[in-house]
């Protein structure tokens, strides 16, 4: 049974005294008295292979952990998921994702209703819709084919396959353009608007309420923009929808048969499986997008049935759990050394933070220990040169996750071996560090004077003894790039098991929405409703710039 407040477990206060021992010990010293340490703690899963053996771990914290997620039940709430119980328990809904990658023989019930079926028909859909738009069947209203895609989306709707179509860049079908609007702000549609051609663009509309202010705003926008050119009758030439509102998008304009739908019982966040995932299929082609689900798939796999102890996203998310609740790290670097997973950062941010980022129990309890930690980073090698500093000499220790193939899509060998090179010794260095002793022998070396040598001393030295996980694929293809996502969301709803939070609503985005429309209210017309001094000045400031 999920404890009612972890931190009164047993077992969370033996872990408590045993991260009093781990705060004194030494990663080289680890390794040193350790020669299995390596293969002990690294496994393959999914066409992944994660290292985490540089982490505050030996086999007793492993135990420990291990026995916390016994004694908060993650086994049984995970097969909940898989068989579609309704834990998302304040919207009431079943959290299903992992349907929307399984095979079409698989059986899932909803409510008594099996939702493959449903699931199936709409991947299809999709299958039928792209092949017209790729083969020039789908034309626009001047007898063109299409050559660029624009989604208006936000959130769930836009980060997920906004970052697969950057990671997949090496797939793209070339005569397809996929562009991207998501931000309220108008520069963002402007700049897409200029870019293309009204009789050749296909407008793709991606709001599963068919109201999400920015996304509505942006397509009525982006509307205005294509009647400029055409007619209301060939907005069904031009524009798609993505939703569960079909009475809202044939009042926009759009065909029902231009409707994909998908489920409540799909969060935004977990979406790009779905239907919100078209933009993918438009870019890379549905076989590919198959096989970016059976990656997926194949995680959820061995999340579901591999034991504890030789489970990836457990292991991960455990690792997260003990440098956060009890280690005191209050972040997280991800660090790709991959520069088609620019964006794998950004999308991390909202799959953690926006899942775990609560401080109230599913109970209603307050939660009483550390939840969710920030998630940020960088590409790498650029990360290097900017905020690699912080991770080597700053007073924060940041764990860092690693991420890298071990083959390119490119034939620049030279690059490659480079970038292996910087990846695993910059994991290297944040562990082994550098003593005073190693400088002054460098500087002596060098032939710096004794004094200056003292001075210099202090300023490079580097502490070292700084976890990272290290997560290898063999290349980024669609399969992988769908494991390393499905691994972080099943990382993501471990922790959340253990923080006994509901890692599948997101309360805490809407009161700034219901805000803001108050706002704009009061910005675009002469009214004025009751702020403190602060809202109030910024409102009347921007009134006055206006006249």
């Amino acid at each position: 049974m999920n404890p009612t407040n972890l931190a009164n477990t047993a077992v969370f206060q033996k872990l408590r005294k045993h991260a009093e021992k781990a705060g004194k010990w030494s990663l080289k010293e680890l390794f040193r008295n350790d020669p299995g340490r390596f293969p002990a703690m690294t496994l393959t899963a999914g066409g992944l292979f994660l290292d985490f053996s540089k982490n505050f771990l030996t086999k007793e914290t492993l135990l420990l952990l291990l026995e916390l997620a016994k004694e908060c039940d993650l086994e049984k709430i995970r097969d909940r998921m898989f068989e579609g119980d309704k834990i998302n328990t304040t919207e009431h809904r079943a959290v299903l994702h992992t349907a929307l990658r399984a095979p079409r023989y698989e059986k899932v019930l909803v409510d008594g209703k099996n939702v493959i079926p449903d699931i199936q028909a709409v991947l299809d859909q999709m299958r039928r819709f792209s092949e017209k738009i790729h083969s020039g069947e789908w034309k626009g209203f001047t007898g063109k084919p299409i050559t660029d895609i624009v989604n208006i989306g936000i959130g769930g709707s836009d980060v997920g396959p906004r970052m697969v179509c950057q990671a997949m860049r090496s797939f793209h079908i070339k005569e397809l353009n996929v562009h991207f609007v998501a931000n309220v702000d108008g520069h963002d549609l402007d700049m897409v608007l200029n870019r293309v051609r009204p009789e050749t663009t296909l407008f793709i509309i991606a709001s599963k309420t068919f109201t999400t202010l920015e996304t509505m705003l942006n397509a009525h926008s982006a509307r205005s923009w294509f009647l400029n050119h055409g007619t209301i009758r060939d907005i069904q030439k031009h524009f798609i929808a993505i939703s569960t509102n079909r009475e809202a998008v044939e009042k926009f304009g759009i065909h029902h048969d231009n409707l994909f739908p998908f489920w409540d019982w799909v969060g935004g966040r977990y979406s790009v499986w779905s239907a919100i995932g078209l933009p993918v299929v438009l870019a890379i082609g549905y076989n590919h997008f198959t096989e970016f689900l059976a990656g997926a798939h194949a995680m959820d796999v061995h999340f579901r049935y591999a034991p504890l102890a030789s489970n990836m996203p457990v292991l991960l998310g455990l690792t997260g759990i003990w440098n956060r609740n009890f280690l005191g790290c209050t972040s997280v670097s991800v660090a790709p050394y991959l520069q088609d997973l620019v964006s794998f950062p950004r999308y991390l941010q909202q799959l953690e933070m926006e899942s775990n980022g609560k401080q109230v129990q599913k109970n209603g309890e307050p939660v009483t220990y550390g939840s969710c930690p920030v998630i940020w980073g960088n590409v790498g090698t650029n990360g290097q040169h900017a905020y690699f500093q912080l991770l080597h000499q700053g007073t924060e220790i940041i764990p860092v996750d690693f991420i890298v193939a071990l083959s390119p899509h490119h034939t620049l060998a030279k690059h490659h071996s480079a970038l292996l090179a910087n990846c695993f010794a910059q994991s290297e260095a944040l562990m082994k560090g550098k003593t005073a002793d190693q400088v002054r022998a460098d500087l002596e070396a060098s032939g710096m004077s004794p004094q200056e040598i003292e001075t210099q001393i202090p300023q490079r030295t580097f502490p070292g003894n700084r976890p990272s996980n290290t997560i290898l694929m063999n290349v980024l293809r669609p399969e992988t790039l769908g494991a390393l996502m499905a691994l972080y969301e099943h990382k993501t709803f471990v922790q959340g098991v253990i923080w006994n939070i509901n890692s599948f609503d997101q309360w805490g985005v809407e009161l700034g929405k219901v805000l803001a429309q108050t706002i704009q209210k009061e910005l675009e017309n002469n009214i004025s409703e009751e702020h403190d001094s602060s809202t109030s000045g910024l409102i009347a400031l921007a009134k006055a710039s206006r006249k």
